[in-house]
């Protein structure tokens, strides 16, 4: 209920503040329609705005709204929103509509929108970070499992204090009764906002479900463990994994042939247009690159794609032409990286290129990251059911890139697999969207490698 209650709070100021910037800015210009209150005309810039913030989880209470990195987005999406709102009032819009009489307005609207809304939203996620402080997770499960879910927790910085019910082998019943717990947290004032169970936890009785039952539609949730992972942090936990997890869902890539059409004609159309923008900023950097060493502007490799077939990746060439022999990952201060490739990796520039794999269907805009053959074979040796990953087409962006940073390890890649994993699961349009005012925040944040 609370998380209802901030979603809405939100909503609710976004609309008020939407519709006070945009008529204090027609009054203060003195344009026609300042002297009369705008309300439906605005339907247009708040939509359009709200559906923005929507996408980088500007409603959801567990987004950061602290963070530099959701202030960014904030400013992006306002960005993007900002351009939209133009577009559609100035070209496509029938004379009459108020916000024609001036562009300034709209900019000027839209900045003050921008800065108001992200001011509101840090206020009240501090708060409800000093009430939070105050409330819990009870955690069921082994020993083991816990000792997992509180290190992350800790790497993730959750900010709910746990408790946990440990659980032993089946029939010798939990270490302490679920309803001696309860009590427990109850005396010292502990508010639970949700309770977590292992899918495997053993020794949870009849009368204990009833119990769990209860809290759930009393506004204490229970959420299975692989479900907690999906809502608070949306990635799939590995421990999940089996050959037989894709069905449990009803094997949803299988039964969605109408967004791969529609994703495959937006690949192409946009594929066409970014060639054609780029094309400049391409031939710029291929020849910085062969200004600086003479060896070729553009770097060919072998990558895994779309149900494990191997392609020819094209980027434009970061490392020097005898770097083939190095360790398989790059690191920081890397000597293999030259230092036109430093600033192209910086910028995301060398990914353009990819954008002919993408027009060719290697590709896709949106989707896992094209590994190089040589790693698969390794990630398929060591990471259980890492091929699930070779369900969609590889992306120039995606769900694990926007959102865990450059992985040189084995570790970082099963990480990186939890996220992809998420997205082949809950892959929409919506999702694809958000991916994308993430990674021009990515980019605009000089976050790239």
């Amino acid at each position: 209920m609370r998380r209802r209650y901030t979603t809405v709070t939100l909503l609710l100021l976004d609309a008020v503040c939407g519709v006070g910037v945009f008529n204090l800015a027609l009054l203060l210009r003195g344009l026609p329609g300042g002297e009369d209150f705008l309300f439906g005309s605005l339907v247009l810039p708040l939509g359009v705005t709200m559906i923005a913030l929507y996408l980088i989880d500007g409603y959801s209470p567990r987004c950061d709204m602290l963070s530099a990195d959701y202030a960014s987005q904030h400013l992006v999406a306002f960005g993007g929103a900002t351009l939209l709102v133009l577009l559609v009032t100035h070209a496509l819009l029938a004379g009459g509509y108020p916000l024609q009489t001036s562009r300034l307005v709209s900019v000027l609207a839209m900045t003050a929108y921008a800065a108001v809304s992200l001011g509101y939203r840090r206020t009240i996620h501090l708060r409800r970070l000093e009430r939070r402080a105050q409330r819990s997770l009870l955690f069921i499960g082994d020993g083991p499992s816990l000792h997992s879910f509180s290190a992350e927790c800790g790497r993730t910085g959750l900010g709910l204090r746990l408790h946990s019910l440990e659980t032993h082998p089946a029939n010798s019943g939990p270490a302490t009764a679920l309803n001696d717990k309860l009590a427990e947290l109850d005396r010292t004032g502990q508010q639970l906002e949700a309770i977590v169970i292992r899918e495997s936890a053993s020794g949870v009785t009849e009368s204990d479900s009833r119990r769990l039952t209860e809290l759930h539609f009393s506004g204490v949730p229970t959420l299975t463990l692989e479900l907690f992972y999906q809502e608070y942090w949306r990635r799939i936990p590995l421990y999940r994994l089996n050959p037989t997890w894709l069905f449990q869902e009803g094997f949803k890539v299988a039964r969605e042939p109408v967004y791969f059409h529609l994703k495959r004609l937006s690949d192409i159309l946009l594929a066409i247009i970014g060639l054609a923008a780029t094309a400049p900023v391409i031939a710029a950097a291929v020849i910085a690159i062969r200004t600086e060493d003479r060896g070729p502007g553009f770097f060919a490799q072998t990558r895994v794609g779309l149900n494990q077939q191997r392609f020819r990746l094209f980027k434009l060439r970061t490392m020097t032409v005898n770097s083939g022999g190095g360790p398989l990952y790059t690191q920081p201060g890397d000597r293999r990286i030259t230092r036109v490739g430093a600033f192209l990796r910086n910028t995301r520039l060398d990914e353009l290129p990819q954008l002919w794999n993408v027009l060719r269907g290697d590709m896709s805009l949106i989707g896992p990251r094209a590994e190089w053959e040589r790693l698969v074979e390794t990630y398929e040796r060591e990471i259980p059911c890492y091929h699930f990953r070779h369900l969609v087409k590889p992306g120039v962006t995606g769900w694990a890139q926007v959102n865990y940073p450059y992985g040189a390890s084995l570790e970082d890649t099963a990480r990186k697999l939890e996220y992809d994993l998420y997205y082949i699961r809950h892959f929409s349009f919506t999702l694809d969207a958000a991916i994308v005012l993430k990674t021009i925040n990515t980019v605009l944040g000089g976050k790239g490698r």
